[in-house]
């Protein structure tokens, strides 16, 4: 296939998805590897990031030998790993480094559902972040500061919240029979049924792994544990508070929301509606990659003049 090939790539840690596009916009192919993270100064992240990447180059070869021009949204992308990303990207994608549009995830996903300046996007996966992107470049971020910290309303977050309750209640009772159905889903998924299990689980793993135990959580809900349904509508409530932070500090938008965690339980997103009244509140279906790709078309002249204004942090 001949012509101006755009590649569009949607870099998260559970996985890496990618488009490409003609210089019309059309979809000519898409595909996903394996996830990675742009915390290249960790030898082993730099390794995982590459790898991916040249996973896809080769998937997309047989469509574009060439890649006139890509967008890369990658978690865990700032300023101190930009020039050695874009380097990586040139080099393996054979793509000029001005041709090359590089953000992080959360700045792709808004990009993906609203125009520069139009409303505010949370989102709620492994973790969970609040952004709103003016037109000038100026950006508004809450949340996204890492479990060990917040993450509040995340996978991670309600699954460390359903065992630290569960562990409570046999601290106080001797046993985990008043939240039963919690505890068997949680112990079904670590594999173990004591302290044991579970320290190996959470202690020797990464959050995307630890925040798996959230559906765990929703299936316990789903059973009818109230303990599991409190922590989901307390989720809930948790993102809502990110937008209202949002609203608070850039105006009153309409409100995206977007991530795995939506789709836990109808508790998660029915608390959010509810905190959230009086405000255009959305869940649309962003396709982060097929975005990725099509800002590089000319229709999307005004993201990319806004992105070449922002300060990477």
């Amino acid at each position: 296939m001949s012509g101006a090939m755009h590649m569009g790539i949607d870099v998260g840690g559970t996985a890496c998805r990618w488009v490409l596009c003609d210089g019309e916009g059309r979809e000519v192919a898409r595909g996903a590897t394996s996830g990675a993270t742009g915390h290249v100064f960790n030898p082993v992240e730099r390794e995982r990031l590459e790898t991916a990447l040249r996973v896809i180059a080769a998937e997309a070869a047989p469509h574009a030998p060439a890649i006139e021009a890509l967008t890369v949204g990658m978690t865990g992308y700032g300023s101190t790993v930009a020039t050695e990303v874009k380097a990586l990207l040139s080099a393996i994608f054979h793509t000029p480094v001005d041709r090359l549009i590089v953000i992080d995830d959360i700045m792709l996903a808004y990009a993906a559902v609203f125009a520069p300046g139009e409303g505010h996007l949370v989102s709620a996966g492994t973790g969970s972040i609040g952004l709103h992107v003016a037109e000038d470049g100026s950006f508004v971020r809450v949340g996204g500061r890492g479990i060990l910290v917040d993450d509040a309303g995340s996978g991670s977050w309600i699954a460390l919240r359903a065992i630290d309750r569960v562990f409570r209640t046999e601290d106080n009772t001797g046993s985990f029979a008043a939240v039963g159905p919690l505890a068997r889903e949680l112990f079904t998924t670590v594999g173990g049924h004591d302290w044991h299990a579970v320290r190996q689980f959470v202690y020797g793993s990464d959050r995307g792994r630890i925040g798996t135990l959230a559906t765990a959580v929703a299936a316990a809900a789903r059973d009818g544990d109230q303990t599991a349904l409190a922590i989901l509508e307390a989720a809930g409530r948790e993102l809502a508070a990110l937008a209202k932070a949002l609203v608070a500090r850039a105006g009153a938008r309409p409100v995206g929301f977007i991530g795995g965690v939506l789709g836990l339980h109808p508790a998660v997103t029915d608390t959010i509606v509810a905190e959230l009244t009086g405000l255009d509140v959305r869940f649309p279906k962003a396709d982060a990659a097929l975005a990725a790709a099509h800002l590089q078309l000319p229709a999307s002249a005004g993201w990319r003049t806004t992105f070449s204004a922002i300060q990477v942090p």
